[in-house]
């Protein structure tokens, strides 16, 4: 089943007044039934993916001014940390050797598939399989291996990040080489979706993307995700 305006709305941390302006301004792709918006899962996915940074990390429409009567936790509870416990439960890998997108995607499945109790070749090749549909490459260094085509078997989400051994030519949005990649694994179709927008919110913050640079370590990150999910608050669009 495809989604609501409130479940949009949830997944995406805004409030249902932003997706109702958002479809009034034809900024996120709709249909209507029976007088009611839908939305597909997929094209809410490459939504979130194809949402351009700019040249100076620009606007998204997740850029949004507070309102003062929607400051409240989007999600709170079980949603509002997902990403930090994600991460948490996965792991932070550096150096990872490679001269291209397949090898270094390939080198880091394999390093995780015992941890992850998961097929390298499989999964490495379920992700490629998504990078040949759409590069999976936000823009300003980042980019978000994933596919939808696999859950983990589990009750928790895991996002592996990894710093390759150098720069990698990715196909992102702006064309700029690949410097960090979040590895999505989520449990559940919703709450992958979720941490997709999570990411790719997170990916957009100028001081984010420093701070990726540094390549800091898995409690430097952890700490600053935490702090950044404990202020996130319902914003709209001006």
């Amino acid at each position: 089943m495809d989604l609501k305006i409130k479940d949009v709305a949830d997944l995406l941390n805004v409030s249902e007044t932003t997706i109702r302006r958002w479809l009034t301004e034809g900024k996120i792709p709709a249909y209507r039934i029976n007088h009611q918006y839908r939305f597909s899962r997929t094209e809410i996915e490459a939504w979130v993916m194809s949402q351009k940074l700019g040249n100076s990390y620009g606007t998204t429409p997740f850029d949004e001014r507070k309102e003062e009567s929607e400051r409240t936790t989007s999600s709170g509870g079980s949603k509002q940390f997902s990403l930090y416990r994600a991460i948490h439960k996965g792991d932070v890998v550096y150096n990872v050797p490679g001269q291209t997108k397949e090898e270094v995607i390939r080198t880091t499945m394999r390093s995780l598939d015992k941890d992850l109790n998961l097929d390298s070749d499989v999964i490495s090749d379920l992700l490629l399989e998504r990078e040949n549909l759409q590069s999976t490459g936000l823009g300003n260094g980042i980019g978000i291996p994933h596919t939808r085509e696999y859950l983990l078997n589990t009750h928790h989400d895991v996002v592996v990040l990894a710093f390759p051994e150098k720069f990698l030519a990715y196909g992102s949005i702006d064309g700029k080489p690949v410097h960090t990649l979040f590895f999505l694994f989520a449990c559940e179709d919703k709450r992958h979706l979720h941490l997709l927008a999570k990411i790719a919110h997170l990916s957009s913050l100028p001081e984010t993307i420093k701070l990726l640079e540094s390549r800091p370590s898995k409690e430097v990150i952890l700490d600053y995700v935490k702090d950044w999910e404990s202020n996130i608050q319902k914003a709209t669009v001006t």
